[in-house]
Order: C-alpha cells, then structure tokens, then sequence
C-alpha cells in the first residue's frame, strides 16, 4: 500500500514538472514590424528599433528605404507597417494637393530635422546665402572662385526623384528654376556624404543626421568637440546659420523639415507599441542624437 501512494506521488510529481517546462519554454510568437521610406531617417530608426527589440526581443524590424514619397506610396498600398516621412502634409495651398487614400494616413511626427549644406573639408568657402546656393544649383555659377573660393569647376549632387530632402531643397531653394542637369543624382544620404568626401569640388544637400558630428557649434563644449571623429565633410552656414538642434527645433534654420511616421489609419497592436516607444522620453533621447526631439 504504500509502495503504492510512492509512485502516485513520483507521477504526480513528473506531470506537475511537465507542466512547469512547457511554461518556461512558451514565448511569445515572433513579430515583424516593416518600416520604409526616408533615408534620411535610417539612422535614427536603426537606433530606435534596435532599442526596441532590445526590450522587446520577440519584435524584430524590416527596415527599408526607397525615399519619402515611396514609403507614403507603401503605406497606402498598406505594403509597410510603418511610412518615414520627411514630406509636409498635403496642402493645396502649397501646391501639394492630397492624393487618393491620404484621407486614412495617420501622421505621428517624432522629431524636426534640417538638411545639410556640405563640401569637401578643404574647400575654403564657409557660408552661403539662399540666393548663391540657386545660383550655384541652377547653372549659373559654375566655380568656386567665383564665390570666393579656387578655380576649380563646381560638382552638383542632388538626390533622386521622390527623396525628401529633394523635394524640399527645390521647393525652399530653386522655386520656379530647376536644378541643372549636370547634378549627379546619389541614391541615399550615406552615398551622398561619401561622394562628397572624396571630391573636393563638390556641393550637396544632405540630412543633418549623417553629419550630426561635424556641424560647428553643435557640441556643447571643447571636450565634446574633441571626442568627434575628424571631419570627411565641412557643413556650410546658411543665411547665417548652422543646422544645429536648437536652430531647427525654433524653426531659425531655412531648410527645416518634419519627421513623421505614417500608418494606415490608427495605429494598433505592435505597431501602436513601437511609436509609444519613440515618443516616450527614452525614445525621444534616441531622436535627440540625430535630429531636434518633439517632446
């Protein structure tokens, strides 16, 4: 009789460990959440969901460029979870009428940025106004000398077609003028920086984000200065002024633009999880590296 309540008990005991092992070996099921669109946001977003599946390691990210105006194109088509966005809403005014399906595009704006004037480090050129930087964009002036620099015969970059920080360079800077057609179009912002970096005649606009460390006045000290990596680039002033956090974040730099992450109606789920994240002030801290926060 007794052997017997053993080995009643030896069973239930190896059930109730049973038990125990299928509830430690449960988790969550996996998640992915595809964010496309702006390059000029990859790096804050590599660093945001980076963070996120840190604290969250089921949730992982398919992150995408492509430019602003095929992220908003994706997320109408409901192909991302999540549009970045460096374009401003649809505003007829503006000659930016709405498209179909824009009525149900949610916009959460997480930080402000600005682009980026830049040149190779050994031109001697230090500022530009709004008028000299047509000037130089439209064709009409052709050499650095003629600005106050060398001899040499200025290279145009420009981004493709759809990218943010096109549309609003040719909207703040050209006006009614187009960009010349000897501009070399680069694809991204990283391909931007590097082309620039290895010619010493060219100009280009680019996301402050991919400059963020050799933008003058914008280390808080000497001893923050000094711990930055040696400039590839040199950031212009433009009408006067650097695109740092504070002169974006008060709306004084020229060539400020928004940053936004677009859904396809409410954001839910994961996805509505994720943008807490980005706007709650861990979040926001992330922003702050690359970009003027919006809280």
């Amino acid at each position: 009789m007794r052997t017997g309540w053993v080995i009643t008990l030896l069973l239930v005991g190896m059930m109730t460990l049973a038990g125990c092992e299928g509830a430690v070996v449960a988790t969550p099921a996996p998640a992915t959440i595809t964010i496309g669109g702006s390059s000029a946001m990859g790096l804050v977003l590599r660093a945001l969901s980076a963070e996120y599946t840190r604290l969250h390691p089921n949730v992982v990210f398919d992150l995408r460029g492509g430019g602003s105006t095929l992220g908003e194109e994706a997320i109408r088509a409901r192909r991302y979870d999540i549009a970045a966005s460096t374009l401003f809403p649809p505003d007829p005014d503006a000659g930016r009428p709405p498209l179909p399906g824009d009525e149900r595009l949610v916009r959460t704006p997480i930080g402000l940025s600005g682009l980026a004037i830049i040149v190779h480090p050994s031109n001697s050129i230090e500022a530009l106004s709004l008028v000299q930087l047509r000037d130089i964009y439209s064709g009409r002036v052709l050499t650095w000398q003629a600005l106050g620099g060398d001899a040499s015969e200025i290279v145009l970059v420009s981004r493709e077609d759809g990218a943010g920080g096109r549309i609003l360079f040719e909207e703040r800077v050209m006006g009614d003028e187009r960009v010349s057609l000897t501009a070399v179009v680069m694809p991204t912002s990283d391909d931007v920086v590097e082309f620039v970096a290895r010619n010493p005649a060219a100009i280009a606009y680019v996301s402050r984000s991919h400059v963020v460390d050799w933008i003058p006045d914008e280390a808080s000290d000497a001893a923050e200065a000094a711990t930055h990596p040696a400039p590839r680039v040199k950031v212009l002033a433009l009408e006067g002024r650097y695109p740092t956090r504070a002169a974006i974040a008060e709306q004084q730099y020229a060539l400020t633009q928004p940053l936004y992450l677009i859904t396809n109606g409410p954001p839910t789920g994961r996805v509505r999880q994720f943008i807490d994240f980005v706007l709650s002030p861990a979040g926001q801290a992330i922003v702050a590296r690359y970009h003027a926060p919006i809280r």
